[in-house]
């Protein structure tokens, strides 16, 4: 029988308290980043704003946004609210242009992460007697040293195998019996496929009964396909980087990221207009934390679309939860002014028995036209098939990508093996138009 809170006084706290405190630790936030921060102080003076006009939750309202581009143009410390000595660690994530985002911790920061991934875990069914298998990448990244940290409070045992050495991974998994595993979704869907090459059987040769996958959108549908083929239950993390890295995840009914609202206070919001939606509406998710003191964030667009639940959970947790991630507002491709999102595709791949667990999308401009390519993997017994059969196959997923897309998209039937794989997050877009 399995803990069902790490900190049920907070966990379960009610609303109107909750909304109570995070009002309380938004004021004490917005005077510190005025007193502490340049970058905010300023930033504050520009929207013709000052600390006392913050005085109920809805004022969060009158905050500027804080962007990824803010944290690039203050590299590498611009944005820091304390002095370097007192930071005890520092993450950064690489981007794929200019400048990468430095974060820094102190020891205080470090506890709070390690807080909200106890609470998370927990929520899960693990702790003490627990595996547990980090599998994402250690070092500048922090999706490794989170869910470590997170693991160890809760009691349970910590292999760090970090990404890669895959048939490595599973023997380790197999000799000292793995029972979760954190990684990327398509990193595991990789391990299940090397794992059968070998002869063994997740379901079947291993402990495994939990996997904590993220840090990459991916779909109801993969996470229906995993469970089946392997036996295990999986659930959704998120976090960004700029945050923390991994925070928070699913409780074991699986059905919503609960996100701290004592740690942190989220928002919804039309990406193109800056204004919040309704819950249930779809859009980009806002994150201001309430508990980070070397590098806080105040209402920071983290890029990711999401759907917001603040009903309370049948597991009995008040806080509110963001419904899966859908994508990210830079991830999404427009071809022939239709909006395109990777997570969209994979629904309908991952939903035909036929497909395999690998594809790409490829965008080309030929002469005036965009035009999209699906190239997907076929399962090893569909690839023996007839052409006939193949090109059936084809026209189908060409259909049934066209009802969700509203757009035509050529499918490319492959071989199995023939896409590359990753060992941490899966590159599914290839946009030759910005080549």
């Amino acid at each position: 029988m399995f803990a069902e809170y790490w900190n049920p006084y907070i966990e379960r706290m009610p609303i109107e308290d909750l909304h109570k405190l995070q009002e309380e630790r938004l004021r004490s936030l917005v005077r510190y980043v005025h007193d502490h921060s340049r970058f905010y102080r300023q930033r504050f003076q520009e929207a013709g704003v000052e600390p006392d006009d913050i005085k109920k939750l809805s004022d969060v309202t009158k905050l500027p946004f804080t962007s990824k581009r803010d944290l690039r143009n203050t590299y590498p410390t611009g944005m820091f609210c304390i002095p370097e000595n007192w930071v005890v660690r520092y993450h950064v994530s690489s981007g794929t242009t200019g400048k990468p985002t430095v974060v820094g911790y102190t020891q205080g920061d470090v506890d709070m992460w390690t807080e909200s991934l106890a609470r998370a875990l927990t929520s899960i069914g693990l702790g003490r007697g627990d595996v547990i298998q980090v599998s994402y990448g250690y070092g500048l990244f922090t999706g490794g040293l989170g869910l470590h940290y997170g693991a160890e409070r809760i009691g349970a045992t910590v292999l760090p195998t970090g990404a890669g050495n895959t048939e490595r991974q599973i023997e380790l998994m197999q000799d000292l019996g793995s029972t979760a595993i954190a990684c990327t979704p398509s990193y595991f869907l990789y391990i299940n496929e090397v794992a059968q090459k070998m002869g063994v059987s997740i379901r079947n040769d291993t402990k495994l009964r939990a996997g904590i996958l993220g840090a990459e959108p991916w779909s109801e549908e993969t996470r229906k396909r995993i469970e089946d083929s392997t036996g295990i239950k999986a659930y959704d993390i998120f976090g960004t980087s700029e945050m923390s890295g991994p925070l928070f995840t699913e409780c074991h009914l699986q059905n919503g990221i609960h996100i701290w609202a004592d740690l942190f206070l989220i928002e919804v919001i039309d990406p193109k207009t800056g204004m919040r939606v309704e819950d249930g509406e779809r859009g980009e998710l806002v994150v201001t934390s309430l508990d980070k003191w070397a590098f806080p964030l105040i209402r920071y667009r983290t890029g990711d679309i999401t759907i917001l639940n603040n009903e309370q959970c049948e597991c009995g947790r008040t806080h509110p939860r963001i419904m899966r991630i859908l994508g990210r507002t830079d991830d999404m491709i427009i071809v022939r002014g239709i909006n395109v999102f990777p997570s969209q595709v994979e629904s309908v791949l991952m939903r035909i028995p036929e497909i395999g667990d690998n594809y790409q999308i490829i965008v080309d401009r030929k002469g005036p036209l965009d035009v999209m390519t699906v190239k997907v993997e076929v399962t090893e017994s569909t690839f023996s098939d007839k052409i006939a059969d193949l090109m059936s196959l084809s026209r189908e997923v060409g259909r049934q990508l066209k009802n969700v897309l509203n757009i035509t998209a050529e499918v490319e039937l492959v071989e199995p093996g023939a896409i590359p794989r990753s060992e941490g997050k899966a590159q599914r877009v290839i946009d030759m138009r910005r080549v």
